[in-house]
């Protein structure tokens, strides 16, 4: 069985460092001028310093460096040393990030920037060995194959964080939720023999939640710190991370769920919001004729805050439907029953309601069609 209180306690920390390097990381970054300034497409009306995901990424580390006095994930560092691998990746896409925070990485640049982030996770195994087709079975990835897969899921998921990085809290929060749930699913897993209790998965995904959960009371709006892209690239690599070595490698089987049937697909739904920002932008840019990295103001985001929602109910309500897209996750691993389906329709629909007809109600309808990401400097935002 595994020590949720040692997982609990990795959250803990995580959060704790983060919190406490918030401060010392913005005063920081206001010293070397690596900051936000208002104007133009963005919407935050003074300085607002970068510094966020220095303070994430000093948080992961102490939190790696702190898990082994824990003698139950002292095996999953240990053992294999994948998380040393993941915390390296971790390192590289976070300096990638904060040189195009400074001056704008061309498209070609940036993604290499991934490609070797995502080498030194399969270099290191913290890839997925098997991918689980529904009515196919089981497709084990070639060693030829592997280091592409690996690209491709690092390079969709940071650039899935990436984009929706535009309100205070969206990302932070959105990431904070997926993480959690990941982790609480893999320790289900491991509880169900389903995977060794070496899996990294948890723990990344345990100190993912805690990071985020630490640097959001300084990023909620009005927001006194920005992460980045320093900070979204590294929150997508350790949530593509964590989503391969659990959902990539868990073994055949029946299962009381249907993720069981296809692990890979909780990704799609934990992440559901970035992931669908992502892919609306990609079809909605190239249908234009335009490049992926051209920036536009028809996000998720965008759309709501122009039907007439504020900026921190926008992010509450996206908020809510990661929640809502998490719980088809959790709810069918706990309580195998079709009735459990019911709060969550209710839940569903009452999101949906109030998402949609909520400013028709207060008879005000409030044209923000000029609002766009207020982080963003670069040309994808």
């Amino acid at each position: 069985m595994p020590n949720v209180a040692a997982y609990i306690a990795v959250i803990l920390i995580a959060a704790l460092v983060t919190g406490i390097m918030t401060r010392p990381a913005a005063r920081v970054a206001r010293r070397v001028d690596y900051t936000d300034a208002p104007g133009g497409r963005k919407v935050h009306a003074i300085v607002t310093p970068y510094g966020g995901g220095a303070a994430m990424f000093i948080g992961l580390c102490a939190t790696v460096a702190i898990a082994p006095i824990f003698p139950a994930l002292r095996p999953v560092i240990t053992v294999d040393h994948e998380v040393l691998g993941v915390l390296v990746a971790a390192g590289i896409i976070f300096l990638v990030g904060v040189i195009d925070d400074y001056r704008q990485m061309s498209a070609p640049a940036k993604t290499a920037g991934q490609v070797l982030a995502a080498s030194v996770l399969y270099f290191s195994g913290a890839t997925m060995v098997d991918f689980k087709v529904p009515f196919g079975g089981f497709i084990i990835i070639g060693s030829s194959l592997l280091p592409i897969v690996t690209a491709a899921w690092v390079f969709a998921l940071s650039n899935a964080i990436n984009l929706i990085d535009g309100l205070d809290g969206l990302a932070g929060g959105i990431v904070a939720i997926a993480s959690g749930t990941l982790f609480i699913y893999g320790l289900r897993l491991e509880a169900l023999g389903l995977l060794p209790a070496t899996n990294p998965g948890p723990l990344i995904a345990a100190a993912t939640c805690g990071i985020c959960l630490g640097f959001l009371p300084d990023n909620f709006h009005p927001a006194r710190l920005f992460m980045g892209d320093a900070g979204a690239l590294m929150l997508g690599l350790l949530m593509s991370a964590s989503t391969m070595v659990i959902g990539g490698r868990t073994p055949p089987t029946s299962g009381v769920t249907f993720f069981f049937f296809a692990p890979l697909f909780i990704p799609v739904f934990i992440l559901g919001v970035p992931l669908m920002d992502a892919a609306l932008a990609f079809i909605r840019r190239t249908a234009s004729g335009a490049g992926f990295s051209t920036p536009d103001k028809k996000h998720i985001h965008h759309r709501l805050m122009r039907l007439g929602h504020g900026h921190r109910r926008t992010v509450v309500i996206l908020w809510l439907w990661t929640v809502l897209l998490c719980s088809f996750v959790l709810f069918p691993l706990f309580l195998p029953r079709v009735n459990v389906f019911i709060p969550v329709g209710v839940a569903a629909l009452a999101a949906a309601l109030y998402t949609w007809f909520h400013p028709g109600l207060t008879g005000k309808k409030t044209d923000r069609s000029g609002l766009d990401d207020h982080y963003h400097t670069t040309p994808h935002a």
